[in-house]
């Protein structure tokens, strides 16, 4: 018995030498299409070579040689796609669109015979089997991208691409309100419309549910959003069938979006309603492209289709096999003979097996250090932030004289610290739930549309996906996103955008793209008369293992000014994604050990003292003890030092970490070492924590303190009320646990 590979290629070859071909199904003619001769051959070619692909594909994994066989057979119409849109518009794709990425490469040079050589059938190849030369990813991932054809490139996780897309789409028009510069033509052009495709299955997932609702929000209020969104229906999801008709009952009555109908079986009508659909896109508005396609050779090279298809269902899909319609097309005008067709599908088909022989030999990474090297971007070397003068300052915050030059907390802080960097860029945006007008649930934000303006202070959707989503897509075009995320908490909803997304996109495009960003989000516990887990979540565990990402905490407000702006700077210079964690408790605090003292208040920087990722401040410094900690543990420490000091006599120091990823351990642990004893504090749970490194570092160091305790919160979710402080370090037991790993000097002293 054949496998499903290899009839299909015999299927193809018998098919059209015998002309038992599928009747066409749209008579239309070139000049309706608005195509000629020569596009119409151009495309069937790119069609073969994206098929071959997928056979070759398959019989390189059965040698052992490649590592990816989910394939683009019989969605091969979306080379109309490619057609109808410009190179200098970004694309992202979908798994299955290889055929689009050939003849994008293909087009490219037609087009513009100045470009570059496009190898896509080479560098595919590459990538299928995982060569270190790949020129996306640099053998780390099978995907599809290239930087000159815009084509940034995607992670598996379903649907995980299109929130992206939308902060793409409102990208383009923001930069031109906003009159930012385009050096070398680096971003898209004014005109340009943002095409993302995905599959009928994927259609249903959360993260494309929440990427239409927002395009559809943001275009109901008028904004402007060039998105050509395209559906390629094949009418099932590895087994499971979609409903006939739900894509259509689904979408065509959306709010502002312009439903289209297209056959992917069908070059010549797909073509022309994709052209109309991109038409109307660069109209600035959401378009939404609904084509018909057919799978072939099930999900995958694992992928079984007899399992949950009759026999007669695939061979009804393999006679509507797109190659087959489209020989049908190129006969019937007259453009090619079957015998022509048939040689045109073998040579290629001689030619990627040629390419292939050599790619398989093609270098591979070899040891971690190759592989990691893409994690972290390469730097722009933009210019520091250097601050405003002192006129300047002066007009920016005119109308709060009185509070800016008088001590102010840590939440009243960062409100300037954010207003002084907006005034010195002109690309940053800031935006999230309820931080226009109102200024945020904390009033962080407070003031900023009003100095700014709407274009720069936005509010989003009630929805952290379209937020983070949002922000990649702005920073991947030339914007600096500080989006904010209400508590820490909501980002749970959203995670996925980070690790999957964000985070990741420098390490598979082998730092050609990135996404530069500060994300900020107001979380931990210690709020007083506040509730229940989901306002006062004290895990940061969501962030900790994801490869690149900066975690900053500042405790308060001079730090945070200096923080932000390195923040910035990191997202700026290093194209950094930063997670910038703001301990709610703690934004309104003035006072340290009695009411009235305003030690936690302090006035705004006149002058900018950088504080350098990594870079810990300590306090004190005893040699009794030492506490490592961060935020709200800091805070509480400081209270708790007092005390220790006063009435047991003890002399120590607090390191405030400031940075919580990456950590600058050989500094800390030459720190600690000066002291007696230590003690983590972490003020999240037990398990997950940022103590559960720190106690690795210092279990793992040839030298360390004799006496090592640790102190975090309780594995518990936070409950309401004053139950909270069950569950969480306290400054009694900072202290108590200082007394216990210091008996013996107490001791001492007492005799």
């Amino acid at each position: 018995m054949k496998d499903s590979a290899t009839a299909l290629h015999d299927d193809f070859i018998q098919r059209v030498s015998e002309n038992n071909l599928p009747e066409r199904r749209h008579r239309i003619s070139l000049a309706e299409a608005g195509l000629n001769a020569e596009q119409v051959i151009s495309m069937f070619e790119s069609q073969v070579l994206s098929r071959l692909l997928d056979l070759e594909a398959r019989q390189l994994k059965a040698q052992g040689k490649s590592y990816y066989t989910i394939g683009s057979s019989g969605h091969e119409g979306s080379v109309a796609l490619a057609e109808a849109l410009k190179v200098s518009d970004p694309a992202y794709l979908h798994y299955r669109s290889g055929a689009f990425f050939i003849h994008r490469a293909r087009k490219a040079v037609q087009d513009d015979p100045g470009t570059p050589a496009q190898t896509p059938i080479w560098d595919m190849l590459l990538s299928l089997c995982a060569s270190s030369e790949d020129p996306i990813s640099g053998g780390r991932h099978k995907v599809l991208g290239s930087k000159p054809l815009n084509v940034p490139p995607q992670t598996s996780t379903i649907a995980s691409h299109l929130p992206k897309a939308v902060g793409a789409a409102l990208a383009i028009p923001a930069r031109k309100r906003l009159a930012l510069d385009n050096p070398d033509n680096q971003y898209p052009p004014d005109n340009a419309v943002v095409f993302c495709n995905f599959g009928d299955a994927s259609a249903n997932h959360a993260t494309a549910q929440s990427a239409f609702n927002a395009s559809s929000w943001c275009a109901y209020q008028g904004l402007d959003i060039p998105l050509l969104w395209v559906c390629e229906d094949n009418g099932i999801g590895i087994s499971v069938k979609t409903p006939t008709g739900w894509i259509e009952q689904n979408f065509k009555h959306r709010p502002k979006f312009t439903y289209l109908q297209a056959d992917g079986l069908d070059l010549l009508h797909c073509y022309m309603n994709a052209r109309k659909a991109v038409r109307i896109a660069r109209q600035q508005k959401p378009v939404f492209l609904h084509m018909e396609t057919v799978r072939l050779m099930g999900h995958a090279g694992a992928d079984a289709e007899i399992a949950y298809l009759t026999e007669s269902q695939i061979e009804q899909n393999q006679r509507n096999d797109p190659l087959l319609h489209s020989a049908k097309l190129l006969i019937d005008l007259k453009l090619l003979t079957n015998q022509q067709i048939v040689d045109l599908y073998l040579n290629l088909q001689h030619q990627i097996e040629l390419v292939a022989r050599q790619v398989i030999d093609r270098p591979k990474l070899a040891c971690a250090q190759e592989v990691m090297q893409s994690i972290i971007p390469k730097s722009n070397q933009n210019l520091p932030l250097a601050g405003l003068t002192q006129p300047q300052r002066d007009a920016l915050f005119a109308k709060e004289r009185r509070a800016f030059e008088s001590a102010q907390p840590l939440g009243r802080m960062i409100n300037f610290a954010l207003a002084e960097i907006m005034a010195e860029l002109d690309n940053v945006v800031v935006f999230g739930e309820d931080v226009a007008a109102k200024g945020g649930v904390y009033h962080v934000t407070s003031r900023l549309q009003q100095k700014f303006g709407p274009n720069r202070v936005f509010n989003s959707l009630l929805d952290e996906t379209s937020i983070l989503g949002g922000a990649i897509g702005l920073a991947q075009n030339g914007l600096l996103p500080i989006p904010e995320i209400q508590f820490l908490a909501y980002v749970h909803n959203a995670e996925d955008q980070i690790r999957g997304e964000a985070a990741t996109l420098s390490f598979f495009s082998n730092q050609q793209y990135t996404n530069p960003m500060v994300i900020r989000i107001a979380g931990l516990a210690y709020q007083k008369g506040f509730g229940g887990h989901f306002h006062n979540d004290n895990s940061l565990a969501v962030f900790r293992d994801i490869p690149g990402l900066v975690i900053t905490c500042p405790s308060n407000g001079q730090d945070a000014v200096a923080m932000l702006r390195a923040s910035v700077d990191l997202a700026r210079k290093e194209n950094r994604v930063v997670i910038f964690i703001e301990p709610i408790a703690l934004y309104m605090t003035r006072d340290l050990h009695a009411p009235g003292d305003e030690l936690w208040a302090s006035k705004y920087p006149t002058k900018h003292t950088p504080i350098a990722p990594g870079e810990f401040n300590t306090f004190g410094q005893g040699k009794d003890y030492c506490i490592v900690t961060y935020g709200n543990g800091y805070f509480l420490s400081r209270q708790a030092e007092k005390i220790l000091k006063e009435q047991h006599n003890l002399d120590g120091r607090i390191i405030d970490l400031r940075w919580l990823a990456p950590l600058n351990e050989k500094a800390l642990l030459e720190e600690i070492n000066q002291c007696n004893s230590v003690l983590v504090l972490d003020e999240c749970r037990k398990t997950g924590s940022l103590s559960e490194a720190l106690m690795c570092m210092l279990l793992e160091a040839p030298t360390r303190p004799d006496n090592i305790k640790r102190r975090t919160a309780e594995d518990s979710f936070i409950p309401l009320g004053n139950a909270a402080n069950a569950v969480l370090p306290s400054v009694e037991q900072i202290i108590e646990d200082v007394l216990a790993m210091n008996t013996h000097k107490n001791l001492k002293r007492a005799g």
